[in-house]
């Protein structure tokens, strides 16, 4: 990888906001929170469970993170078990506001994950076991990070107009507290000192790439499972 980290990260990022402006205007629902007037309620609340249940499944990934770099860079350990342990209540947010809407804790956590978070929680494994690393999930989470800055306060604020302040007080004290925390430069520091051979810059992005498709893939199954037939052409 070359030493000019800040260059390619202007690639990455450039790649990444492609990706999202290409998500908003192709995938089917996926500007429907931004831009709705009448929010699905099925949608809104399927949604945050399955983003609480890959929070979740994060912690094991995370884990295994940490056990990596305890054996390859002791700081990188230490400082991937700050962010971790920064992270690892975060689910707790997004309950409270799914309890406003009758969705309580034993409901979120009795949910059987849908097939692309399953998928997406193989994909970090896979780079694990047989790569070696943990440069999938470090990609993920740079790219939800970065792309989460791009959508997320536009989306809660569109949620609190329609529905009220109280349906996205988690949410957005996540976002903020994020944001306080500086969390996308953070991870873009320890993705760059993981990525040390020639060849990562094109794996960084092969990988956001993935990550990328099977979040397309997530929010198909989303809104196939929480929009009727009768729904579809109304979707915005």
């Amino acid at each position: 990888m070359s030493n000019n980290h800040s260059e390619f990260r202007q690639r990455v990022d450039k790649f990444i906001a492609d990706r999202v402006n290409k998500f908003l205007t192709t995938v089917p629902g996926a500007s429907h929170q931004k831009d709705a007037k009448n929010i699905n309620l099925e949608y809104y609340k399927r949604n945050l469970i399955e983003i609480i249940l890959r929070l979740r499944m994060k912690r094991t990934i995370d884990g295994l993170t940490i056990h990596y770099f305890t054996k390859t860079d002791p700081r990188l350990a230490k400082r991937w078990c700050e962010y971790t342990g920064d992270e690892m209540l975060h689910d707790s947010m997004f309950a409270a506001d799914l309890k406003k809407v009758g969705v309580s804790p034993d409901e979120i956590y009795s949910t059987e994950p849908l097939l692309s978070t399953k998928l997406l929680q193989g994909y970090f494994y896979y780079g694990l076991e047989h790569e070696g690393r943990p440069l999938a999930s470090l990609c993920s989470s740079y790219f939800i990070e970065s792309a989460s800055e791009k959508t997320q306060p536009d989306i809660i604020d569109n949620i609190e107009q329609v529905m009220g302040k109280e349906y996205v007080r988690g949410q957005r004290a996540h976002v903020d507290h994020d944001d306080d925390d500086d969390h996308v430069d953070f991870v873009w520091d320890v993705l760059v000192k993981t990525a040390n051979l020639p060849e990562d810059e094109e794996k960084i992005l092969s990988h956001i790439d993935n990550v990328y498709k099977l979040f397309v893939m997530y929010y198909e199954e989303l809104y196939h499972l929480t929009f009727d037939k009768s729904d579809i052409d109304n979707v915005a």
